[in-house]
């Protein structure tokens, strides 16, 4: 994310106090209210009076579309073309409002070029053609696709909702059943309803539905059933920031559920990792029998990138499910402390689980020797989970001396940042998978001399759990926690002199 403005569509006079920060001498501003008292050039555009012209005052940000289109020297047709594409499950009406709001747009953009000179000059690759555009709920959505994923509950919240309509999207081209359950309590209860029925399932929600989910996650763990569950971070306490970016509930998902038992959490940074951890998830729930947790945010959900191709050849859904026999044990106490799943009616014994604790049959039981085995049998799994860790991703020089430590979003900014103005013995450590730590990850922060951990919360989260659970405290930590991604320029403000 960068700084810098180049070119702003302003609908309300709120809108330049809060990105003033971000405007330069040069900025194009384009405003649709009078901006005479403002000190700075601004060019006037009825953007509302169009809309209105063309259907109504809603259109206006199709309107705005045309605008841009014309600036930046975009096809009028293809335009169009998007528009109807864009619209085609809505009333004949409204995509036709639509179009003409683009059209009328797109010609007032020209109008602007003419009379004003502005224009971008934005080199066409035909390349590009051929490229995916793909932003991160679609990356989540295509990686669970390719896990084998065939069920969704969810109760819709920003910004993890773009998640649940996509699969739904695709549920009959793909065989899944989505689910708008009445609440979080319910979705994840679903969830885990079609795990026990051999279904390959996940809910998608943010923080304040994750923390409804709790009893679920806790009742995942004495079931030992495998859930995966998407958790798309926003800001909070409460309802915080609900359009925003944060990364603050980290240790809510580390420490989510009472009890104590295994989970595994990652965190994608790129879109390809959130393609390839979202696919992963599943075969990990399914063979250790535990929550999966994935990690993102706002920023990773709406932000699109052109990519050449997912690694759908990396991906696949492996089942787990075993054929009981009339014999069966569901929790058959193992060396590696993964019982074989049976699911009902696949076989001739009997699947019994319970949320009290249990016996090997899966009938409660009150034993200390029993209780004492099952917990132990339980965080053994930690064990095949930590073998199939996803390392760690060092970019810069293998020598370092500074490492500048990520998890999740920060990624790509951090790797600018880096370009711009780190020091020849600066690297950069990314972390995908949060937790359990992979064990490559004490061998790089053990040969750091200084340890800097960047991070979107205000109380340095991830630097926290590499104090418990590597013995290594930062040296430093830059936080962000307004609302917003770090932007390139910052970030490298706050690096520069690190060495």
């Amino acid at each position: 994310l960068k700084n810098d403005i180049d070119l702003l569509v302003a609908l309300d006079p709120a809108v330049i106090g809060h990105v003033d920060g971000r405007l330069r001498e040069d900025t194009v501003i384009l405003a649709d209210f009078d901006a005479s008292h403002l000190e700075r050039k601004v060019l006037s555009v009825p953007i509302t009076a169009i809309a209105k012209d063309a259907g109504g005052e809603l259109y206006g940000n199709t309107v705005a579309v045309g605008v841009l289109t014309a600036l930046l020297d975009g096809d009028p047709d293809i335009l169009e073309e998007h528009v109807r594409g864009y619209f085609s499950r809505k009333k004949p009406e409204v995509i036709e409002h639509n179009v003409d709001a683009v059209r009328k747009g797109y010609r007032a953009g020209e109008k602007l070029r003419e009379e004003e000179g502005i224009r971008f000059s934005v080199g066409r690759d035909e390349d590009v053609a051929e490229r995916l555009l793909v932003n991160g709920a679609e990356a989540i959505g295509m990686g669970a696709i390719a896990g084998g994923c065939n069920f969704i509950a969810s109760y819709p919240m920003s910004p993890s909702t773009a998640v649940l309509t996509f699969l739904a999207s695709r549920d009959e081209e793909f065989g899944i059943v989505a689910e708008q359950a009445e609440d979080e309590i319910a979705a994840v209860n679903m969830t885990l309803g079609a795990w026990y029925a051999g279904a390959r399932a996940m809910a998608t929600t943010s923080g304040g539905g994750f923390a409804l989910m709790e009893e679920g996650i806790s009742l995942a763990g004495v079931l030992e059933a495998p859930l995966v569950i998407h958790l798309a971070q926003r800001p909070g306490p409460g309802t915080g920031l609900p359009t925003r970016t944060e990364q603050g509930d980290l240790e809510l998902a580390l420490y989510a559920g009472h009890g104590e038992f295994p989970r595994v959490i990652y965190a994608p940074g790129t879109i390809e990792e959130a393609f390839l951890l979202a696919a992963k998830a599943f075969n990990v729930a399914d063979r250790c029998q535990l929550p999966v947790f994935i990690l993102t945010d706002q920023y990773t959900m709406d932000t699109y990138y052109d990519l050449s191709g997912l690694p759908l050849e990396e991906t696949e859904a492996i089942s787990h499910i075993v054929k009981t026999r009339v014999d069966y044990l569901r929790y058959r106490i193992t060396g590696d402390g993964i019982s074989p799943r049976g699911i009902p009616g696949f076989g001739d014994g009997l699947v019994a689980v319970d949320s009290d604790e249990h016996d090997e049959e899966g009938h409660i039981t009150e034993s200390a020797a029993v209780r004492t085995a099952m917990v132990e049998k339980r965080l053994r799994k930690m064990d095949q989970v930590i073998k199939d860790a996803v390392p760690p991703v060092l970019s810069g020089p293998e020598d370092f001396r500074t490492l500048l430590v990520g998890w999740g979003s920060t990624f790509h900014v951090i790797e600018e940042a880096m370009a711009m103005t780190a020091g020849e013995k600066t690297a950069h450590l990314h972390f995908p998978q949060v937790y359990p730590l992979p064990p490559q990850a004490r061998s790089y922060l053990d040969r750091a001399e200084k340890v800097v951990v960047i991070e979107n919360n205000a109380t340095g989260q991830f630097g926290r759990l590499l104090k418990i659970h590597a013995d290594r405290k930062p040296d430093r930590s830059i936080l962000k926690y307004d609302g917003s991604p770090f932007t390139v320029e910052g970030l490298a403000s706050a690096l520069d002199g690190l060495e």
